[in-house]
């Protein structure tokens, strides 16, 4: 059944290569960040996406029955890239035959959606005004 969740990002929430970050809690408690970090890190290694240069954000999901990691970029002009990772069996491992985002991870896809059009599928795009941008906090 749905329930709201806690979403939290702020400004200064950017890893290394200015990456937006977002967390969302199922039950309500602050996300270890931490957790996730090592994790962001290897997903990203695995591409070859200059990642300072791309509009991204990342959401550490703290489920009720898992963590998940959901990286997301843009590219291509107007297509969005996503790869989701998820803690099973002390390990993160990523299988979309198994495994992708969810309905709480539509919200902030939807609102970094709406970014990426006003700032960056633009006449005048601003990769800076595109990373100051974050979804309210709702829960």
């Amino acid at each position: 059944m749905f329930k709201p969740r806690r979403i939290e990002s702020d400004p200064a929430w950017l890893d290394q290569d200015d990456v937006k970050i977002y967390t969302v809690s199922a039950s309500g408690d602050d996300v270890d960040q931490s957790s996730y970090r090592e994790r962001l890190k290897a997903v990203k290694q695995a591409r070859t996406v200059n990642w300072s240069l791309t509009p991204s954000f990342v959401i550490f999901h703290a489920g009720a029955s898992a963590q998940y990691l959901v990286l997301a970029w843009w590219g291509n002009d107007n297509e969005m890239f996503t790869s989701v990772s998820v803690y099973v069996d002390s390990q993160w491992i990523e299988d979309p035959s198994c495994y992708s985002f969810c309905l709480w991870d539509l919200e902030i896809m939807w609102a970094e959606r709406n970014f990426f059009v006003e700032f960056m599928y633009c006449e005048t795009p601003s990769l800076e005004l595109y990373r100051q941008q974050r979804l309210a906090n709702i829960g």
